[in-house]
């Protein structure tokens, strides 16, 4: 009964170590996940899309030009 515990321990402590080391080994981001944009929702759709690729208009952001034409959306969303 003792060698059964003795094996049990064993395999626990590689299998939390295995573990340990392979969460340092995953742990550094790369510049693009450290970075990423901040998200904007477009007022006529209320698509979320990245701020760089929106386009702004009196303080409103739009997904495309024809929804920047068309002016924001209902207001039941």
């Amino acid at each position: 009964m003792l060698r059964l515990l003795f094996w049990i321990a064993v395999i626990a402590a590689a299998v939390w170590f295995w573990r340990k080391y392979k969460s340092q080994v995953s742990s550094p981001k790369s510049n693009a996940e450290l970075e990423a944009a901040p998200m904007v929702r477009c007022a006529h759709c209320g698509v979320h899309l990245p701020r760089d690729r929106a386009l702004n208009l009196q303080q409103q952001w739009y997904c495309s030009q024809a929804h920047l034409e068309q002016g924001p959306g209902s207001s039941d969303r």
